[in-house]
């Protein structure tokens, strides 16, 4: 149920992971945090709010440091005013989320409705910016992968409101796993973008 891996993504790490320099696997590294921080932050996240745990807004703040860290990472490379829209974007993206899982656990359905729309023009947004400051990165690709990471986000939470705690455990690799070929993809695109850096 949960077997979404692309594999061709993993195939160009450990195809070309024997001649990498150090600054690549530096980058790499750095890149996979980011993305584990995210999809572990936004976990806990749901979490706090499903369960109405005291640590939710240390929690949220948390997950809302991500963004951030992505855009201190990207501003050597692409410059403040784009990493300054990229933390917009992302951090569009995990406020509604948040409105979204709050909206499911209220059984506002309208309310869910309208910001599960919304998450997904947010998603469009993120694919487009992405393929426009790196020619290496599809827009495509970016969608394809953004709205997977969105349907498995989905279900994280509804599995968790709904109390199927087994299947909602099992989404963790899947979710792991999307978030480390996120990073490569990441990787791929910035090493050839910016061969001399690497």
């Amino acid at each position: 149920m949960y077997g979404y891996v692309p594999f061709h993504y993993f195939n160009w790490r450990q195809s070309h992971s024997q001649g990498w320099t150090a600054a690549m696997v530096e980058l790499n590294q750095q890149l996979r945090t980011l993305w584990e921080q995210h999809v572990f932050w936004t976990r806990l996240t749901i979490n706090s709010i499903v369960d109405r745990l005291p640590d939710e807004q240390v929690t949220t703040a948390r997950l809302l440091r991500n963004p951030k860290d992505f855009a201190a990472l990207l501003e050597p490379l692409y410059g403040a005013a784009v990493a300054s829209k990229f933390n917009q974007l992302f951090t569009e993206h995990l406020a509604i989320a948040a409105e979204l899982v709050k909206a499911l656990q209220a059984g506002n359905t309208a309310a869910a409705e309208d910001a599960n729309k919304r998450w997904y023009a947010n998603a469009d947004a993120l694919a487009l910016f992405l393929s426009q400051i790196n020619p290496y990165w599809s827009e495509q690709e970016w969608r394809r992968m953004f709205y997977e990471h969105l349907k498995l986000t989905a279900e994280e939470a509804t599995t968790r409101l709904a109390g199927q705690y087994e299947q909602n455990v099992a989404l963790s690799d899947p979710i792991e796993q999307q978030a480390l070929v996120m990073a490569d993809m990441m990787t791929h695109g910035i090493v050839r973008q910016f061969p001399a850096l690497f």
